[in-house]
Order: structure tokens, then sequence, then C-alpha cells
């Protein structure tokens, strides 16, 4: 019996081939999947507001409705209208939605790497020489065709979880980049709210000015009776003219700051500023009651938040893939075809090939190459939490800064309307103490600075509330909370967020 070699060399390959592909297989089922598992970090949550005034409620979170459309708590038609613009037109907005679509094509791109890469080919080849003999000439050229029609295709398992690592990483990307996206267009939506206030605030005084101006013509118009009458001088009329044109001035000059916040309005919302305009209408709003939220709900409640938890996601699982770089990596590849000089006998059994065979290959050295990227990993994983922890520091400043202002604000424009009034009176009695001369025009003079510097400061206090208002809206997360991340993927929340909260929630009602 004669011992055929190239069989048993094949039957080898074959059992080799299959042991390889069942380890991969393996694998794959037991999900090796080297680098450390992510787990959220702590931060520290409050119980309570400290700034919070007499009579806010420290809300659950089945207290909250749905405030995607916030400004609509202000009831103001106008401002509902720009928000709209500012939503379908921004270029912030539209900039960071973008990045968004990138973030899920990448997405898909390390999902790609699961499924085997298969490719195909047909090619003709035309070559020739001159060495060939010939009986009459001596030589001649030698032309001849190659056909060739191949399918190739290679897989590389993922042993040590490199894959899917890489794919979390990305979906925490995609998570991220929805997050930035809802920070960066409630940033968009906070600012147009705060700059129409700002506007309002400016209209008020606006009117403010004009009604100052119409009095200081009375005042003028008083002095210069007087002054027909003999009996007051000269001075008196040209002081009066003097503080008539000064408010006139204000008013002219106050009309550069409003267009100012007019022209950032039209950016905001998309448009040119030279075809963009806003009629004036005084401020007259109030800031409403807005509820506290609960300390650790504003771990949902903030994109900004979100976003920074994402991002040191994402690099939790860049460590499990550098680590992966350690570990030796299994390309099972196989080709196959036809190849014949003849076209019609390309398609024939004598025409085929293929080859099929497992490839395990390694980094045997790399001058501690690995063990860096690995430290940068770590280093980066590190940053990103400190970020994230510091994101977490900066919002509850930023809600406690933005309640203090509105306690503080209420309390000052109580006494300053007291202000408004007692400044009221004094003017009116020394204006009718100057018509019987009992006091010189300097006193009235006086008063009526006095008056217009407290209706002034009254109108500055009220943009200010209404604009602090907008301010702890923002920072309360506007109507934005975690679950907004699913809706903008399309698949589920990511759990690691919702733990964190519920886990600060615990430790908030255990105290």
């Amino acid at each position: 019996m004669q011992f055929d070699r190239s069989s048993h060399a094949r039957a080898v390959a074959r059992r080799a081939l299959t042991l390889a592909v069942a380890a991969a297989l393996a694998a794959l089922v037991t999900g090796c999947a080297v680098g450390p598992d992510y787990k959220t970090p702590t931060s520290d949550v409050p119980a309570s507001y400290k700034e919070a005034a007499p009579g806010w409620k420290v809300a659950q979170p089945s207290d909250q409705h749905d405030r995607g459309q916030w400004w609509a708590i202000y009831d103001d038609a106008e401002l509902s209208a720009l928000e709209d613009k500012l939503n379908t037109s921004n270029q912030t907005v539209a900039q960071y939605a973008a990045a968004y679509r990138q973030a899920r094509a990448l997405v898909g791109e390390a999902r790609a790497a699961y499924f085997p890469v298969i490719s195909g080919s047909a090619g003709l080849t035309r070559s020739g020489n001159g060495s060939a003999a010939s009986s009459t000439s001596g030589t001649r050229s030698s032309v001849g065709n190659s056909y060739n029609l191949s399918l190739d295709a290679s897989w590389e398992p993922d042993l040590w979880g490199k894959v899917s690592r890489t794919v979390s990483a990305q979906e925490a990307g995609q998570q991220g980049a929805a997050a930035t996206l809802a920070n960066a267009r409630l940033s968009a939506q906070g600012t147009l709210a705060q700059t129409y206030f700002s506007l309002r605030e400016l209209d008020a005084m606006q009117k403010l000015l004009d009604d100052t101006v119409v009095a200081y013509e009375k005042s003028l118009k008083l002095t210069q009776n007087q002054y027909a009458q003999g009996v007051a001088a000269r001075s008196d009329v040209i002081q009066a003219q003097a503080q008539l044109q000064s408010a006139q001035a204000a008013a002219i000059d106050n009309g550069i700051a409003r267009a100012e916040d007019e022209h950032a309005i039209a950016v905001l919302v998309g448009q040119p500023a030279s075809t963009f305009s806003i009629p004036p209408v005084p401020l007259t709003a109030t800031p409403p009651s807005v509820p506290a939220q609960m300390p650790s709900a504003l771990l949902e409640r903030r994109p900004d938040i979100a976003a920074a938890e994402r991002a040191a996601k994402a690099a939790n699982e860049q460590i499990g893939v550098a680590i992966s770089a350690f570990f030796p990596s299994l390309t099972l590849s196989a080709s196959g075809g036809f190849q014949s000089s003849v076209l019609s006998q390309l398609l024939t059994a004598p025409a085929r090939f293929w080859t099929l065979g497992p490839q395990l290959a390694g980094t045997i050295f790399d001058g501690g190459l690995r063990s860096a990227q690995t430290e940068a990993a770590r280093a980066a994983y590190d940053e990103d939490v400190a970020v994230y922890r510091q994101t977490v520091l900066a919002a509850f400043q930023d809600v406690e800064d933005n309640l203090a202002s509105q306690r503080i604000l209420e309390q000052e424009i109580g006494v300053q309307q007291q202000a408004v009034i007692s400044a009221q009176q004094a003017l009116d009695i020394v204006t009718n103490q100057y018509k019987s001369g009992t006091v010189a025009y300097l006193s009235v003079l006086t008063a009526q600075t006095t008056a217009f510097t407290a209706e002034q400061k009254l109108a500055t206090l009220a943009g200010e509330r209404m604009v602090s208002s907008v301010g702890l809206v923002k920072a309360l997360g506007g109507g934005w909370d975690v679950s907004e991340m699913a809706k903008e993927t399309g698949s589920v929340a990511p759990p690691e967020a919702a733990s964190a909260t519920a886990a600060a929630s615990t430790a908030v009602r255990s105290d």
C-alpha cells in the first residue's frame, strides 16, 4: 500500500484549521475581554441646596413633568417664536448635530470589525516576450493572455475583546455626542432667552429715559417761566437745559446696547442682522416659580454631566483596547477562484485554485510601546473622571449661584421699589418748594437725579432677575434628562448613568 504524503498533509492542515476555528469560537462564546469593566465614577451629592429660598420644595422625580420647551413658562409669544427659529436655524447647534452624526457613523465602523471581510476580483493579463524561436525568421515575440476570477475572505475573531471594547467606546462616544448636542442646544436656547430679556430691559430703560426727557422738558419750561417772572436766575435755566440734554444723550446712547442685543439674537436664530428686527416692548415680566430639583437628579438633568460621564466610559474601554495588544491575534483567511490562459476554460475544474489557513501573530518585542500605550489610556481615563467630577461640582455651583441670585434680587427689588416711591415723593415736595421760591433749583436737580437713578436701578434689577431666572432653568438642565440620550441614539439608555443617579438618590434618602 502506497502512502499518499500530499493527502496526509492536507488532512493535517484541515484538522489544524478545524481546531483553530473551534478555539476561536470557544473564545468568542466565553467572551474573554481583557481590561477593566466600567463603573460610573462616584461623586459627592449634597442633600439640599444651601441657597434655596424659604418655601422651595425639594422635588421628587415623580413630581417632574416634561419641560422640553422650558421657555414656555415665561408665557412670551415673541420669545417662543424666536426659540422655535433657533431650534431649526442655529448654526452652532447644526455643527454639533453634524458631530453627532459622525459619532453615530463611527459606531457602525467599529461594529463592522465583528464580521469577515470578503472581496472579489476579476482580471485579464496580457504579456509577451521576444525570446521565442521561429523556424523561418530565427526569433519572434510570444504573447499570451491570463484570465483570473477570485474570491478572498479574512476574519479576525475578537479573542480578547478588542472589537467589543472599541464598539463600546464608540457607543459611549455617540451617546456623549448626543448629550453634547443637547448641551449646545440648551446653551443656545438659554443665551437667546437671556439676551431677549436683556433687550426688554433696555426697552424699559428707553421708556424711562424718554419719560425722563419729557419730565426734564417740563422742568426747563418751569425755570424759563420763573426766569421770565424774575424769580429765578439765568443759571437755573442753563442747569435745566444741561440736565435735559444729558438725558437726551443717554436716551440716544441706550440704542447702541439695544442694537447689539438685537443683532446677537439675529445670529442665534440663524438670520442676518441686516434683515432682523424686534419691536420694542418694555420688560414687565416677573420670574415664574421654578421648583428645585432633587440634587441627585441633577446628574440626569444636565446634558454636560451626561456627556462627561460618557467620555469617562469611552476612555475606560480604550484601556481594554490597549491591553488587548499584549495578546496574539488570530486571522482566518481563505481564497479561491479560477485562473486560465484560455477564456473558454476559465470556469472549468482544472482552472480552480484555493488556499485556506489560520495565522496567529503577536508582538514579541516593541521597546515598551504597548506598556506606554496602556499607561496613557489609564491616564486618559483618570483625566476624564476628574473632568466628570469637576463638571458635577460646577453644576451644583451653577445652581447655587442662580438660587442665591434669585433670592437676593427678589429682596433687593422690594427695597428698591420703596426707594423709587420715596425718591418720587421727595421730588414732588422739592418741586413745589421751588415753585413757591423757598428752595434753590439745585435742590430740584438733586431730587431729579436721585429719582432717575432709583428708577434706573429698579429697571436694571428687574432685567437681572429675569436673566438669572433663565440661568437657573439652564443650571437645572432645562427640560433635558439622561433618557434623551436613548432618544437621540435610538438605543437603550446607558445603564451606568441611570445607576449613578439612582445610587446618589439612595444616598440622599438614607442621610
